[in-house]
C-alpha cells in the first residue's frame, strides 16, 4: 500500500480517506448554515418591499394614506403569483425546448453513426460471402473483386492468370446482382 512519509508521520490511504470523508462534512455543515442564513433573509425582504410600494404609489406613509398603500400593496400581491406562474412556465418551456432540441442532435448524430455501421456491415458481408462461395486459393482475388479491382490487377496482386481473374471478377459481379 503506497504511504507517504512527512516528518515521521506516515500518511496512508486510510488517513487520506479520513481527511477526505472530514472534508466533506465541514462543506456539509458549511451549506446547511448557509441555507439557514437564507432562509431569515427572506422575511427582511418582504419588509424592504414596502418602501419601493411606497415609493410606486408616490405617497408616503406619514401623509395618512395607508389605505392606499394597502390596496396598491393587495394588488401587487394578486399580480405576483399570476407573473411568477407565467415566468416558470415560460423558463419550463425554454428548458424543454433546449432539452428537445439536444436530443435531436443525438438523434442525427446516432442515425449517422447507424448508416455508417450499415454500410460498414455491408461491406464485412458481401466480403465474407466472397470467401464463403470461392475455393481458398482465389479467397484473395475474390475480396480485391468485390472490393472493385479490375482484372488485370488482381492477376497481377494474386499472381494468377488474366482468365482466371476475369473469371473471379464476373462471379463477384454475378454475387453482387
Amino acid at each position: 500500500m503506497p504511504t507517504l512519509e512527512l516528518a515521521g508521520v506516515s500518511l496512508g490511504m486510510r488517513e487520506a480517506l479520513i481527511v477526505l470523508i472530514a472534508l466533506v462534512a465541514v462543506y456539509m455543515l458549511f451549506v446547511v448554515l448557509r441555507m439557514r442564513h437564507l432562509r431569515r433573509s427572506v422575511p427582511s425582504a418582504q419588509a424592504a418591499s414596502a418602501p419601493i410600494l411606497d415609493e410606486l404609489s408616490g405617497k408616503k406613509d406619514d401623509s395618512g394614506l395607508s389605505a392606499f398603500r394597502d390596496e396598491a400593496a393587495a394588488e401587487v400581491d394578486t399580480d405576483l403569483p399570476e407573473v411568477s406562474r407565467h415566468l416558470a412556465e415560460e423558463v419550463l418551456r425554454s428548458g424543454l425546448e433546449q432539452e428537445l432540441a439536444q436530443l435531436r442532435d443525438e438523434v442525427d448524430a446516432m442515425r449517422g453513426e447507424l448508416a455508417a455501421l450499415r454500410t460498414d456491415m455491408h461491406q464485412e458481408l458481401a466480403s465474407l460471402r466472397a470467401s464463403q462461395t470461392v475455393s481458398p486459393i482465389y479467397g484473395d482475388a475474390m475480396q480485391l473483386a468485390v472490393s472493385g479491382y479490375d482484372a488485370a490487377a488482381i492477376a497481377e496482386r494474386c499472381g494468377i492468370a488474366r482468365a482466371e481473374a476475369d473469371l473471379v471478377v464476373a462471379l463477384a459481379k454475378s454475387q453482387a446482382r
